[in-house]
């Protein structure tokens, strides 16, 4: 008779330094797959802790208290399958990104991460140690590698474990998004599947942590690059998959497909997922922002209620003298097509309370961009007053485009505990706006249907914070504008390639400039979802003080 494994994965959502609960939930699979009769239970990489745990795993009490609880854990489901959970696990003074296995009521094996990846979001060299290339562990008399989330991202560690004996390879992963990066994971695997002629279990976990959304899309390959299995993105999911030894080999029976949508609806997702874990995992429930009428705080507001549910969501017109009637009627039609609660508060007697205030030390100077930041600042005030009061998280809405060059104004319209479209360009928010009124899924809270009006996203964006004024007064054609910030931020283009693109070099000098001055605002600013591997925090680490300029 074949040899059979039955594996139950569990793509779930762990919580950053809540090792009690994600214990919990490790229980609660491992229970679910004693039910499926599964020879082992998988999780996902340092579940135990949540990842990425950055610095919090190095302080010895918190090691100490995760690998308590995979011991604790050994003993509670000693009867029944094994189960493979991630961890640290220090061992002669080296701290070690670890998967550990647990049977019988103890750790019967540990596989130690070998490449630790320091790029990206990522500082494991920093972290951790590097452990040795090694050799399978045995389940149920059946051999398996495990090369941990990086490992599987390199040849030598897969053909080592197949080289001494695994019969398949189940790689557990911390993988967060990035737009489009499924078919990098995809098309790497496959490569590892082509050279050991074993099959794959690529398992992720899902969920938002601070800015990185992890997105799941876990997946099994067999010999050749079949795909047998694949899970949703973003949902949480338990599957148990059946192995079979044939003649030719180990090969995975075929299951669900699940569909994996386009980059438009995964970025929204992403937006959505992240916002609500932020207020789950910190335990704010409702949030708040400023509604001007305009397209970014409607994105907002639309993505703020998709995630927490248009009850849990206050929408504030501030209008001032400088305020359209269109933006008026345009701010309450999008609360109102939310069914959100919206407040207006009217800043004029607080700004010319502020206007007198200052008026001796301004005397005798003209209005400049002094007076304008006033009325941001003091919208910042009462928004973050009604925060205070009520407990509601205010919400900030600068896209990418405005918080690359510093087209806001800090301690203003920056104010806020998050930011969903920070890593979004302009020229995206208009497209993912259409997109939203034209799409609804299960997993939004909000009603379908046009949320945003096609008004709000043709009209010209402005800032509303003098007469007539428009973005484009003070910014290049936001096209153009998003189109250079791609090439310095995304790709590390210098000017000269930049200018041979087809650019005007005034224009590509002045938007580097302004890149770079804004720096300290960026250093300043909330928190927000990552979309891109360039994003704004740990993708992109530059100086405040920053003296040089490429000469193109």
């Amino acid at each position: 008779m074949a040899r059979t494994f039955r594996l139950t994965l569990a793509q779930l959502n762990p919580t950053v330094g809540d090792i009690a609960g994600n214990a919990g939930l490790a229980r609660s699979a491992w229970e679910e797959g004693r039910a499926q009769d599964a020879d082992m239970v998988a999780l996902s990489e340092m579940f135990i802790t949540g990842y990425n745990t950055q610095d919090l795993v190095m302080k010895p009490a918190f090691a100490a208290a995760a690998e308590a609880a995979i011991e604790a854990l050994a003993a509670d489901c000693a009867d029944g399958p094994a189960l493979a959970i991630g961890g640290p696990h220090r061992q002669d003074g080296k701290l070690f990104n670890a998967y550990h296995i647990l049977k019988g009521g103890q750790v019967i094996s540990r596989v130690l991460k070998h490449h630790l990846p320091n790029e990206t979001v990522f500082d494991e060299v920093r972290i951790f140690d590097a452990g040795p290339l090694g050799g399978p562990y045995s389940v149920s008399n059946t051999r398996i590698g495990s090369p941990i989330c990086e490992d599987a991202w390199h040849s030598d560690v897969a053909e080592t474990l197949a080289e001494t004996g695994a019969e398949f390879l189940l790689v557990p992963n911390g993988s967060p998004y990035y737009r489009n990066k499924m078919q990098d994971r995809f098309n790497v695997m496959v490569a590892r599947v082509v050279e050991t002629g074993l099959p794959l279990i690529y398992l992720n976990m899902v969920g938002g942590q601070d800015d990185q959304v992890f997105d799941g899309a876990s997946f099994v390959l067999n010999p050749g690059g079949e795909l047998a299995v694949q899970l949703p993105d973003f949902d949480e999911t338990m599957i148990t998959v059946e192995l079979e030894e044939t003649a030719d080999g180990w090969r995975a029976k075929k299951g669900d497909l699940a569909h994996i949508p386009d980059e438009w609806e995964q970025d929204y997702r992403a937006m959505v997922e992240s916002l609500r874990d932020y207020f789950r995992k910190t335990g704010f429930t409702k949030c708040l922002l400023g509604l001007s009428g305009g397209i970014d705080s409607a994105l907002v507001a639309t993505i703020a209620a998709d995630a927490l549910g248009p009850e849990n969501l206050r929408c504030v017109m501030l209008p001032s003298q400088y305020t359209a009637q269109s933006s008026l009627d345009d701010a309450r039609t999008v609360a109102e097509n939310l069914g959100c609660r919206y407040d207006t508060i009217p800043i004029a007697q607080s700004r010319a309370a502020v206007t007198d205030t200052l008026a001796p030390l301004f005397e005798g100077l003209p209005p400049d961009v002094t007076e304008e930041n006033i009325q941001s600042r003091l919208r910042a005030l009462l928004l973050m007053a009604l925060s205070n009061k009520f407990g509601e998280m205010l919400l900030t809405t600068g896209n990418k485009s405005e918080v690359a060059v510093g087209y806001a104004t800090i301690y203003g319209d920056m104010a806020g505990g998050y930011n969903p479209l920070k890593d979004m360009y302009k020229t995206r928010v208009f497209e993912t706006c259409r997109w939203r009124n034209a799409n609804h899924r299960p997993w939004m809270k909000a009603p379908p249907g046009e949320m945003i009006p096609t008004r709000v996203i043709d009209k010209p964006p402005s800032a509303e914070l003098r007469e007539d004024q428009k973005d484009e007064d003070s910014l290049p054609p936001y096209d153009v504008l998003d189109a250079i910030l791609t090439e310095l931020v995304d790709n590390e283009a210098s000017v000269a390639e930049i200018v041979a693109m087809g650019f005007d070099r005034d224009t590509v000098k002045r938007v580097e400039h302004l890149l770079y001055i804004s720096e300290y605002k960026r250093f300043q600013s909330a928190p927000g979802t990552r979309l891109t591997k360039r994003s704004f925090w740990l993708d992109r680490r530059y100086p405040i003080v920053n003296r040089w300029r490429d000469p193109g």
